[in-house]
């Protein structure tokens, strides 16, 4: 058996740790599958999905793929961008709503095929925000001390869950996993988070255990996604003391361009400081924000130093938002 990894609060340590997100990663499935394709298959038009959804191309996992094997390829990129081992992760949070089965949890999978066994290793169930929840968790655990690095990763094969006979939700979900490494001190910093749960409207999106499909509402959703995405924006900055214009860069969940667009339109923030990145990913749920995060930095929108405030919206109802400074690297794709 593998030496079990120590988590436990230093207590020489007189004051928190800081923590930061060192570097991102991010991993997607080969096959690209075309709006116009899913359009022709449906008998519909190519622009009544693009316009409803925001969506030109998204990647579906193949038989012989899995869960464990994206989240895996996006913690390596992740680990070599930052130069650091598989043995020095302590902690593996891998958010999730498709693991490729019941049990084992894919997290400790996970942690075997990157390496860092003996890793404490969980899932976390919190659909679209599990991502940000997962960073939220992480960050206490190093600010403690009780982990030096931990891996943070959203993934999810949506297409497998997805009714591919259903206009409305057909062409919007999609597959993909991105991860964060975090670890203590750096140049960056992760900082307040509000995380909030309401489940008095959880009917709006659903899957059971039988059909084992997504079932969405989508016009309540939608102004559900919109209102809490807005309302927690403008909590944490007045929590924080900021103004909209202090913050350099606005990540929010792609679950639908039009939810994206009407988010920053009620905020008055510019288009420019809003990562729009849904035409070329589609809705990966707890994936899409490491992966709005990499394509960011990759494209040259998410500079060193940069302010920036994440933000997601998932079924449950769950939400909520954070901030960070920005330092990290980015692994190769």
């Amino acid at each position: 058996m593998p030496e079990a990894a120590t988590l436990k609060l230093d207590n020489e340590a007189t004051e928190l740790s800081s923590a930061s997100i060192v570097s991102v990663g991010a991993a997607l499935p080969a096959e690209r599958v075309t709006t116009a394709a899913i359009a022709d298959r449906l008998g519909i038009e190519r622009d009544w999905i693009v316009q409803r959804t925001g969506i030109e191309v998204r990647h579906h996992a193949s038989p012989d793929e899995s869960l464990v094997g994206v989240a895996a390829a996006a913690a390596e990129g992740a680990l070599e961008a930052a130069g650091v081992a598989p043995s020095e992760v302590d902690l593996v949070l891998v958010a999730t709503l498709t693991a490729d089965q019941l049990l084992p949890n894919a997290a400790p999978l996970v942690a075997d095929a990157i390496g860092a066994r003996g890793a404490f290793a969980c899932d976390l169930g919190a659909a679209c925000t599990g991502f940000l929840s997962g960073l939220a968790l992480a960050a206490g655990q190093i600010e403690s001390g009780r982990a030096r690095h931990a891996l943070v990763i959203g993934a999810d094969l949506l297409s497998r869950v997805t009714d591919h006979n259903d206009r409305k939700t057909a062409g919007l979900f999609a597959d993909g996993a991105g991860a964060a490494l975090v670890g203590a001190g750096g140049e960056g910093a992760v900082g307040r988070m509000l995380l909030r749960s309401d489940a008095t409207q959880a009917g709006c999106i659903v899957a059971d255990h039988d059909e084992r499909l997504i079932r969405m509402q989508g016009q309540d959703t939608f102004r559900a996604a919109v209102d809490a995405l807005a309302s927690v924006t403008t909590d944490l900055l007045a929590a924080e003391g900021l103004g909209r214009d202090e913050v350099d860069l606005y990540v929010y969940h792609q679950a639908n361009q039009r939810i994206t667009r009407a988010v920053g339109e009620r905020l008055e923030l510019p288009r420019s400081r809003v990562v729009d990145c849904i035409a070329e990913f589609g809705n990966t749920s707890a994936a899409t924000i490491p992966l709005a995060l990499d394509y960011a930095a990759r494209s040259g929108q998410l500079k060193p130093g940069a302010r920036v405030l994440m933000a997601a919206f998932g079924a449950g109802f769950v939400w909520g938002a954070g901030l960070m400074t920005w330092e990290g690297q980015v692994g190769e794709q």
